[in-house]
């Protein structure tokens, strides 16, 4: 009699049963491994009670294998899942059937969350956490169930297996997982090579001023405020992908705030400070130097969410420093802040702030991890099997380069953004958040602003970055880009790659009335646009730069002597 395959509600109504904090719903999102340490023996329990599921489906299995001629594949359709997609799992009928048992079962196991009686957000919990545990339980995973590093083991001699031991080793001694060669790159050297000084520096933030490449620029200045949570140079990798190239060669002249990656001396540093010291008085140097009465403002991620907050705090002043603002892949509205959000809740904000509230670090590598378990099959498994199972060292590639040069941040800073955000949605209330002494209202910005969004984005959902539209007052304009958080970004206009979507030129001739606030009623009317949508910013930025005067080769002033050359001594220190 043939063994019985468990009933996938019940599996999942045990796991839960078992340890709440197994699989991090209710946790705290930067601290898994606590709670995974507390639940040691359910997360245990619940991977093999998995594998005997998958293992006793297969054994069922065994009378058609032997009835199949050997060699004669599973019947159906291939496999659509990358991780399956190589000619060694289609060729043996026991690999092909262990890769459709999987797919089949972490579909069983999704549709009976869904039919569980939970609420919405509980679902969305376990839907995230579910796919971790799925995620990391896939054959592919494994050496004894992934049929191409068997394969290439013996096509070896063994000596893949040895190579991958030997890259295990390197990661573990390095405490995360290697996703390039990181010998290829040296920030200042082949990569954040644009060049340009340092012309201001206090203790929070180096301000980088670019050496201008064309013989006029635009009288008015862009001011980049780029992420706090990584180094800037994600706008400036190399010549052919350079965001900031690439305004300075349209006449910018190009302000960036380099971040400084927070050590002990900077521990009790707030948002505040990332305000004053950091935004506005990047603003300040700027205009100080140039002598413009305003300029262009540009804030990517977390850093648009500082400069939109900055901008409100000079409007409760009375001042309006900013020509124009633009925001790329911002949250303001963090109604809907996607996977990122579920894993916030009260309980792990409030044991942050007991923890380094008043005080201490947030660790880069904290933030990585949490940032790669959103999308764990491309940013975490595939650098498992190619680098251990297989042996094969990774690439070069200058953006995941990028991606693992961490950035810690000062406590105080980080538990004010957690709660007053991804907690209580409060920056979208007028006078919701005090900042710098003022009551912080976005509706009393006033400046035009471009509004970029990744459609791909799964770390700032783009009808969330699109909310924006509906919180600032002035002339709004909204670009939709294919792809990713950073890809969608980066996509300089000479690779002539990807689309992205806008209002025709009819439709958004009367400005933001034609914004509506329903963000997929806009996407329906949108004109599909191939190519990059940087020259459509550019087009949109100049009548709000100025008019154009002689460049001026020297970089700062009397008052801002050049310090050190760009990239600066800030974005060089590495996190412990």
């Amino acid at each position: 009699m043939s063994q019985q395959s468990p009933d996938p509600a019940r599996w999942l109504s045990d796991l839960m049963n078992a340890e709440h904090t197994v699989l991090w719903p209710a946790g705290d999102a930067f601290g898994t491994s606590k709670a995974f340490a507390a639940a040691a023996t359910s997360w245990t329990k619940a991977v093999a009670d998995y594998t005997a599921w998958q293992l006793g489906t297969l054994q069922q299995m065994a009378s058609l294998w032997t009835a199949a001629m050997p060699g004669a594949g599973a019947a159906g359709s291939p496999v659509k899942d990358k991780r399956f997609a190589g000619e060694a799992w289609s060729k043996d009928p026991r690999f092909d059937a262990l890769a459709r048992i999987y797919l089949a079962q972490t579909e069983q196991v999704r549709k009976a969350l869904e039919a569980a009686p939970l609420d919405e957000r509980s679902k969305a919990q376990w839907g995230f956490a579910l796919r971790q545990l799925t995620d990391a339980l896939s054959p592919a995973n494994m050496l004894v169930t992934n049929p191409e590093a068997l394969q290439l083991a013996v096509e070896t001699r063994g000596a893949s297996l040895a190579e991958g031991l030997r890259l295990f080793t390197e990661d573990l001694a390095r405490g995360r997982i290697a996703m390039t060669d990181e010998s290829a790159f040296e920030v200042g050297r082949n990569i954040c090579t644009t060049p340009g000084s340092v012309i201001y520096q206090n203790e929070l933030i180096q301000l980088i001023q670019y050496v201008p490449t064309t013989d006029r620029v635009h009288r008015r200045p862009l001011v980049i405020v780029p992420p706090c949570i990584n180094k800037y140079y994600i706008l400036d990798l190399q010549p052919q992908n350079s965001f900031v190239a690439h305004a300075v060669a349209q006449g910018h002249t190009v302000f960036l705030v380099s971040w400084r990656n927070a050590g002990p001396g900077q521990a009790k540093l707030s948002w505040d400070d990332y305000i004053e010291q950091g935004v506005l008085r990047a603003i300040d140097v700027a205009r100080r130097i140039s002598k413009a009465d305003r300029v262009n403002t540009l804030g990517f991620c977390v850093g648009g969410t500082l400069l939109a907050s900055a901008l409100a705090v000079q409007a409760a002043r009375g001042e309006h420093p900013a020509a124009s603002m633009t925001l790329l892949t911002t949250l303001l509205d963090f109604t809907d802040t996607g996977e990122l959000g579920l894993l916030v809740s009260e309980q792990g904000v409030a044991a942050r702030e007991a923890a380094i509230g008043q005080g201490g670090l947030l660790k880069g590598s904290e933030l990585a991890q949490v940032f790669a378990s959103l999308r764990a099959n491309d940013l975490i498994w595939p650098y498992v099997v190619n680098g251990y199972l297989e042996g094969k060292a990774p690439p070069a590639f200058d953006l995941l380069y990028w991606n693992s040069d961490d950035t810690n941040l000062p406590g105080p800073m980080f538990c004010w953004y957690l709660r007053r955000t991804y907690l209580e949605n409060k920056l979208r209330e007028p006078g919701g958040t005090m900042q710098c002494g003022e009551p912080v209202d976005l509706g009393a910005i006033e400046a035009p602003t471009f509004i970029y969004a990744s459609k791909e984005d799964h770390i700032v959902p783009w009808k969330s970055a699109y909310a924006s539209t509906q919180l600032l007052p002035g002339d709004t304009s909204f670009v939709l880009g294919a792809s990713g958080h950073i890809a969608g970004v980066i996509n300089p206009p000479a690779k002539n790659k990807r689309n992205y979507w806008t209002l025709a030129r009819a439709d958004a001739s009367d400005g933001q009335a034609r914004l509506d606030a329903d963000p997929q009623s806009w996407f329906d009317v949108a004109e599909s646009v191939p190519g990059s949508w940087w020259p459509a910013w550019i087009d949109w930025l100049a009548p709000h730069s100025g008019t154009r005067l002689v460049a001026r080769k020297q970089l700062g002033n009397a008052e801002f002597p050049p310090i050190e050359e760009a990239p600066g001594s800030y974005v060089k220190e590495k996190a412990p």
